[in-house]
């Protein structure tokens, strides 16, 4: 006899962007957590598992915040899609925004025939603020269960899982036009503020977005925010990853090598070239070796530490503020505020800078965003090798480096704003007060973007490194160095055993830096190349990465402007710095 499949209830929860969607989702779901696009789109979804108090199991996800039923944006529709499949509604408000967040739950409860619960969330919030909120009559209004909740605390968590299986359909007569009226007498009828004095958060908000006091804050909180990511990805390299390689997964590929007869087409497959009779991780560039120790041994302690540091500025609540103190520059670019979030990314590591273009909305925005911090936002690993090269020069050293840095990002995105076709919609954000984390909910998202970077990042790159040993092993590459020699002596004003350093930088930018230092170069050189490194093209990893994430088209076009640019710069900066007798 065959058994009847049984349809698992999805439950969707659905509110504003800020509003703590993703701690409620945090409380109910387990470990087991699902991040994924939707189809079709670069819009992430979360789902994962639920236990309903009747013991059945539920489907629930969280989507994209939205303020309308109207969608004005491709997360929006997103939403908007999913709504339909429903069997129950999460509505999650902002307690301390009742007005604002009403615009969807009215709209939900009017047009829509699916059951809803409403969690009132940052219930704490809206105590310390001043407001109360009369829940019964709220509930009896708009004819659903309300509950007031804390995301954070957990409070009210146990009593809105209580009511999922008795969500029911809201029942609202008013007519469209009076729908501001409607939810004026709502506020009028269930809500009560009192004065206060600011909280020391409310303070803190103040300043970190006046015109003055933000910039100089926001300088501090990322100069602390980077010493702490290189802090954590180092002492992770130093003493986790690097052991691990050396102790445990070199004695391995050894055996191996030695089974495989050093110099056979294989053995330069998968062990790769040996470096003095030895196995190097960050040189030989077997699929084993190499391919292995970029994404696990040299990015993943970076992307660890980075996501982290990023995670508590995401869930403090400071990113959509520095969103807003960058607008108007990422604007001028052909981006907009929030598009700092892949260059942040791209400092710590330039793969997770690439996957995080999908939280723009427009592929123009993705496309600037994506070749800008290929080209001009060098890798944390890239700046202590670039550090430890300039450093006895001081400010000589670094200032001209990295001004040219900046100087390509500005003018490149003036370039491709007014190239580049597509829109760059306007920041659209809210301003949640500012908060502590929600730990296990920090250590959630934590665990889930390192377990989609390993998942994604990690086959493209092995896939990457075996083209590279093919082309390697029928000469290809080497053909494509003695090329480009005159260009490299004779634009770049460097000597031709520099070559090496650029072919290894489309594997590791951190290593062909490094492999400059037996040069001698004078500090015009060591600047000019270190140049040439970041901008002529991104590592392999990256490379792959944008691949996906852009497409073949636009990558091969971004990959156009990295070479010309790196040519430009390259040659105008020699000519410059011999001007001025470097």
């Amino acid at each position: 006899m065959e058994r009847k499949k049984i349809k698992m209830k999805k439950i969707l929860l659905i509110g504003n962007p800020n509003v703590g969607k993703s701690a409620i989702f945090s409380r109910l779901t387990g470990a087991n957590v699902i991040a994924s696009n939707y189809p079709g789109t670069t819009v992430e979804l979360t789902q994962g598992m639920m236990k309903l108090p009747n013991g059945e199991k539920a489907m629930i996800i969280d989507v994209p915040g939205n303020y309308t039923l109207d969608p004005t944006c491709r997360a929006e529709e997103v939403a908007c899609d999913l709504i339909g499949e429903a069997d129950v509604i999460i509505n999650v408000i902002d307690s301390t925004n009742l007005e604002r967040n009403l615009n969807l739950t009215i709209q939900i409860l009017k047009h829509l025939d699916t059951p809803v619960v409403i969690a009132l969330n940052m219930w704490d919030s809206a105590t310390q603020h001043g407001v109360t909120i009369d829940v019964k009559k709220f509930s009896e209004i708009l004819g659903v269960d309300a509950i007031p909740t804390s995301g954070i605390s957990g409070e009210g968590i146990k009593e809105l899982t209580q009511k999922i299986p008795e969500a029911k359909k809201g029942e609202i007569d008013y007519e469209e036009k009076e729908k501001w009226h409607f939810i004026g007498d709502v506020i009028e009828a269930v809500q009560k503020t009192e004065h206060r004095h600011p909280t020391v958060f409310e303070w803190i908000s103040n300043l970190t977005i006046q015109r003055v006091s933000g910039p100089i804050l926001a300088v501090i909180i990322l100069y602390i925010s980077f010493m702490v990511i290189r802090l954590i990805g180092e002492g992770l390299i130093g003493y986790v990853m690097d052991p691990i390689f050396d102790k445990l997964w070199l004695p391995v590929l050894e055996k191996l090598s030695v089974l495989i007869n050093p110099g056979t087409f294989f053995h330069k497959i998968l062990i790769g070239q040996l470096v003095n009779g030895e196995i190097d991780f960050g040189l030989s560039f077997g699929l084993l070796s190499t391919g292995l120790y970029i994404p696990l041994a040299a990015v993943l302690p970076y992307i660890v530490s980075f996501y982290l540091v990023l995670s508590i500025l995401e869930d403090v609540g400071y990113l959509p503020r520095l969103g807003v103190l960058v607008d108007n520059i990422m604007h001028r670019l052909g981006l907009h505020g929030l598009s700092i979030v892949p260059m942040l990314l791209g400092l710590g590591c330039n793969v997770p800078g690439a996957l995080a273009t999908r939280i723009l909305e427009t592929r123009k925005e993705r496309f600037i965003a994506a070749t800008l911090m290929a080209i001009a936002v060098p890798c944390m690993a890239q700046i202590a090798m670039i550090s430890g090269l300039l450093g006895k020069y001081g400010v000589a050293g670094f200032f001209p480096l990295f001004g040219i840095l900046f100087a390509v990002w500005l003018t490149l995105g003036f370039i491709m704003k007014k190239t580049v076709k597509g829109e760059t919609p306007e920041i659209i954000v809210d301003m949640p007060p500012y908060r502590l984390p929600y730990w296990k909910g920090t250590a959630k998202k934590l665990w889930m973007r390192v377990r989609g970077f390993v998942a994604e990042a990690v086959p493209f790159v092995l896939i990457g490194v075996f083209v590279v040993d093919l082309l390697y092993s029928f000469g290809i590459i080497q053909f494509i160095g003695k090329f480009f020699s005159p260009i490299i002596v004779n634009v770049f004003g460097l000597p031709k055993e520099a070559i090496g350093a650029l072919i290894i930088g489309f594997m590791r930018k951190d290593v062909a830096v490094g492999m400059l230092a037996p040069l001698g170069l004078s500090l015009r050189q060591l600047i000019v190349a270190s140049a040439i490194l970041t901008i002529y093209f991104p590592c392999i990893a990256t490379f792959i990465v944008l691949i996906r994430e852009l497409g073949v088209k636009d990558m091969i076009k971004s990959a156009l402007i990295m070479l010309i640019t790196a040519f430009i710069v390259g040659g105008l900066a020699n000519w410059a710095m011999r001007g001025l007798g470097m």
